[in-house]
């Protein structure tokens, strides 16, 4: 069985909120999401979604470190089409519990 390449995005950090600009955490997946996100440090309580957590919340600064790490800058702007889809994808799936 092939094993799919999985992308994780994180978006341009534009919307400022509490004294920080925020961008985006998104993956094709949630196990991918979840399992990124803990490269990062952050904790699963820091879902904005908490229904599904189809994404994170991340600060302009945590969003460099991503890139870094291999997450595909996009623009919450240009690319607004792709992040619905991907979105709309983790929610699909719903919560799981990562191991």
């Amino acid at each position: 069985m092939g094993h799919r390449a999985v992308t994780v995005y994180v978006d341009d950090a534009v919307t400022p909120w509490r004294g920080h600009r925020w961008a985006h955490l998104m993956a094709d997946t949630l196990d991918e999401l979840h399992a990124f996100a803990a490269r990062l440090g952050i904790p699963r309580r820091a879902f904005q979604d908490k229904t599904s957590g189809a994404h994170y919340d991340v600060t302009a600064q945590l969003r460099e470190r991503a890139i870094e790490l291999g997450a595909m800058p996009i623009s919450r702007h240009v690319d607004r089409a792709l992040m619905r889809r991907v979105i709309a994808n983790a929610r699909a799936q719903g919560r799981r519990e990562v191991p």
